[in-house]
């Protein structure tokens, strides 16, 4: 067995990424924690032969390799064997049709014309949040303002979105009501 501090050293630091692909593999979390238990002790017992490369992209091959034997033994039927055909044939159920995929550029523009029309204090916090995924407390130490007014701000700005004329004029008329009513979790809602 190989010396556990280069383990430590070169192989836990991607842990969080490892347990990534394995989730995202697996779709399971469960699963992912037994693939990336065994693709550790893989690692452990093979780390001294790591010589100079990319210690991530060796470990991520080794979660890899590690959920390939777990599925062979666990869902054998979810190995496709292509024979080149594959990505010929699948059909993608989510693919856009051209209509749907203009609309969904114009009310993207639309968004972002509207977030650039915000005014500043609004905008920096609505960024942080939404698009870079920062905490509260990580945009307060960024823009050196309190927690309170951050979440002031955010609520303020989401809420001129909301109204905001660039974006009701995107919208196809009845596209509001019939995004309330859908129901869908995973839509922001735009509301009158």
């Amino acid at each position: 067995m190989a010396d556990p501090t280069d383990f430590e050293r070169q192989v836990l630091p991607h842990l969080d990424a490892a347990y990534n692909l394995a989730r995202w593999l697996a779709r399971d979390v469960n699963d992912a924690e037994d693939i990336v238990q065994d693709a550790c002790l893989r690692a452990l017992k093979y780390v001294g032969s790591l010589n100079g490369g990319s210690a991530r992209a060796w470990f991520l091959t080794i979660v890899r390799h590690a959920f390939y034997d777990w599925c062979k033994r666990n869902r054998p039927s979810e190995i496709a064997w292509d024979d080149g055909t594959a990505i010929e044939t699948a059909v993608d159920v989510h693919a856009l049709d051209p209509e749907q995929a203009l609309v969904r550029a114009a009310e993207s523009r639309a968004l972002a014309d509207a977030i650039a029309a915000l005014p500043l204090p609004f905008r920096e916090v609505l960024i942080l949040r939404e698009l870079e995924e920062l905490s509260y407390k990580e945009i307060a130490r960024i823009a050196d303002i309190p927690i309170g007014t951050v979440m002031s701000r955010l609520a303020r700005a989401r809420a001129l979105l909301q109204s905001a004329p660039l974006l009701r004029a995107a919208l196809i008329p009845g596209d509001v009501d019939e995004l309330q009513a859908s129901g869908n979790a995973n839509r922001r809602v735009l509301r009158r």
